[in-house]
């Protein structure tokens, strides 16, 4: 994998309070590691391991990202649930902001049924279509409708399992950690001073209880899956143009060739 600049600034995490971690009483000590020091009964971050770690996840995303690979990601509380969402819709990738319904992934046959639901759903509703019902099953049909928006809104174009999955809170997301454990599925989370990090392949050390530090994390993340896509788009369109450089360069070689022979 190639390590590529990803402008991680050491004051810009500060600015983010990416540093700052919970009450040194609630900390898991598998997080020593991870640790810079102790701050008013708080712990802070080493936000130089922070750094590292997230420069090899913005490598990581950004190689699946030019291979066309497709993401998950995961904030269902209320610090991450705005972030969560926009930075999915910039880079085009799946989200769940609101609730994880049990057995989305590991149950994957039943959700791929509900999604087909929600689709045709929408369809309807779009075509008008929920206007030609009695007003019982109209309103019956609109209540599963925003149902099903509240928990699948952000994966309703979900046509296949996830290739990597990104966690901001390993605390409130567990069930999802669960099943990507369950089911092999990459990880990327971010682990704050009170979780785990072994539960992930490739934890970030940063605060997830703070908007400007989810943020910060995120943005990094879906830049580099935003280059690695761009990236993948020129590959594409670069590759024709060369072929057919090389072809009209063998056929004037052939023609020139042949004029030789004849004289």
């Amino acid at each position: 994998m190639t390590k590529r600049y990803w402008n991680i600034q050491l004051e810009d995490m500060l600015a983010a309070r990416v540093h700052l971690g919970h009450d040194i009483k609630q900390w898991n000590p598998r997080m020593a590691p991870y640790l810079y020091a102790k701050f008013k009964d708080n712990h802070i971050t080493n936000l130089t391991r922070t750094a590292r770690f997230l420069s090899e996840a913005c490598d990581l995303v950004f190689d699946a990202a030019s291979k066309g690979k497709q993401f998950l990601i995961v904030g269902t509380k209320k610090e991450a649930a705005n972030s969560v969402a926009r930075a999915a819709i910039k880079a085009e990738c799946h989200y769940v902001n609101k609730k994880w319904l049990g057995g989305m992934l590991t149950n994957w046959s039943t959700t791929q049924k509900r999604l087909c639901k929600f689709r045709d759903l929408i369809r309807q509703q779009k075509t008008g279509g929920l206007n030609h019902l009695p007003k019982r099953d109209a309103a019956i049909l609109k209540r599963q409708l925003s149902h099903l928006q509240k928990s699948l809104g952000g994966v309703k174009y979900m046509k296949k399992l996830p290739d990597i999955v990104i966690v901001v809170d390993q605390q409130n997301e567990f069930t999802a950690l669960r099943e990507c454990i369950t089911l092999g599925i990459p990880t990327i989370g971010l682990i704050d001073t009170n979780c785990d990090p072994d539960l992930v392949d490739l934890p970030i050390p940063a605060n997830d209880d703070s908007i400007p530090s989810i943020r910060f994390i995120l943005n990094k993340l879906i830049f580099a899956i935003c280059m690695g896509r761009s990236s993948s788009i020129r590959t594409t369109t670069i590759r024709p143009s060369h072929t057919k450089a090389k072809q009209k360069r063998k056929e004037k070689m052939k023609d020139k060739t042949e004029m030789k022979e004849k004289r």
